[in-house]
């Protein structure tokens, strides 16, 4: 960063933290606060955007986990855990709450009886389409200071760290 650069927020924190740490950790600990702070912003945001059509971020993303799982719209209880980074419980809790306002349906998996599977209702798509442009709108909004190139750089980069934690998917 030269002089005439902007500062942000979490220079000012690198500063005061740069005598404690070596120079080489300073770049990832910056990094980790941006990330945080950013996906903070966002999902305050969207949250604030989604509130105004009277659905909750949470709901929508699992509605459009739903939405995206091709022909059926239906998805185990297990997947929606993996797919969400949530606990079993959090999902059941999740699924039961969808479930009381008519967007999901639930049943026993008939190849697996140990198994929940849970299923977008007519109402649920309906609804998740409703706000998809919202949301959609909002994240342009929220990103509109990278030009697209750059977006796709981020985007690329992210992966690639993505990738590294959590592995390939296919």
């Amino acid at each position: 960063m030269t002089e005439s650069s902007p500062r942000d927020r979490i220079d000012g924190m690198i500063d005061v933290i740069a005598r404690a740490h070596d120079l080489a950790d300073l770049e990832s600990k910056a990094l980790v606060y941006r990330l945080r702070r950013v996906a903070h912003h966002m999902e305050i945001e969207l949250k604030r955007e989604l509130a105004g059509h009277g659905i909750e971020l949470w709901e929508l993303e699992l509605l459009a986990c739903l939405y995206r799982t091709l022909p059926h719209h239906r998805v185990s209880a297990k997947d929606l855990m993996e797919q969400m980074q949530l606990t079993t419980g959090a999902v059941t809790n999740r699924v039961s709450r969808l479930e009381a306002k008519g967007w999901v349906s639930r049943e026993i998996a008939p190849d697996d009886r140990r198994s929940i599977l849970v299923t977008l209702t007519e109402p649920g798509r309906a609804r998740a389409a409703q706000v998809f442009a919202t949301k959609t709108e909002a994240e342009r909004r929220l990103l509109s200071a990278f030009p697209d190139e750059q977006q796709r750089q981020l985007n690329a980069a992210l992966r690639t760290l993505l990738i590294s934690l959590e592995g390939r998917h296919s």
